[in-house]
């Protein structure tokens, strides 16, 4: 029976790996966003010359916006890919991120969160930048979603804090109980 228990054991384990291929996807995920942002970027110098500040301030928002979704991309490439599937050897790369191998699943989730609240935000700026292309519902749609994103990011770190505070206190009573 021990050797059953063994053999789905290392079934179980070894499934991780069927995450790998969704990582890969992201990668590639990352690399349409590049072309993406490299249309936007050749699209803002014909803007130069004939268009006025907003059409460029809109044009440079939608790289920020671009750029955003990639690095939450990353982050989620990287610390999923280290939380759930293998480590990441660098060996000691000088250009390894310093946050890289340290973010466990609940600061992956405050990263994700905040950076879905940025990306929102910068939506929300755009609308504003070009105020008259919207109405008054649509503004206002936005401006609800954008604070529901906001509200919900606080929850998240407030629900993450309130357990991370219970954990403590648990292992400090299991050490004080240790030590009679």
């Amino acid at each position: 029976m021990k050797k059953v228990e063994h053999a789905v054991e290392a079934l179980i384990f070894g499934s991780r790996w069927m995450l790998a291929p969704f990582y890969v996807g992201l990668v590639v995920a990352v690399g349409v966003l590049l072309v993406k942002f490299t249309q936007e970027f050749l699209n803002i110098f014909p803007l130069l010359l004939e268009s006025g500040e907003n059409e460029v301030v809109l044009a440079i928002l939608s790289l920020v916006d671009i750029s955003l979704v990639a690095n939450l991309l990353l982050i989620v490439i990287f610390s999923g890919y280290e939380n759930f599937v293998s480590k990441i050897d660098t060996s000691g790369h000088e250009d390894r991120p310093e946050w890289m191998g340290m973010v466990d699943f609940a600061g992956l989730k405050i990263k994700v969160i905040a950076s879905i609240v940025a990306i929102s935000a910068i939506q929300l700026l755009k609308a504003f930048v070009n105020v008259d292309a919207y109405t008054t519902e649509q503004l206002a749609w936005k401006v609800g979603i954008h604070a529901t994103l906001l509200v919900s990011g606080v929850m998240f770190a407030l629900m993450d804090r309130l357990a991370e505070g219970t954990s403590m206190q648990r292992h400090a009573r299991e050490h004080r109980d240790g030590q009679r």
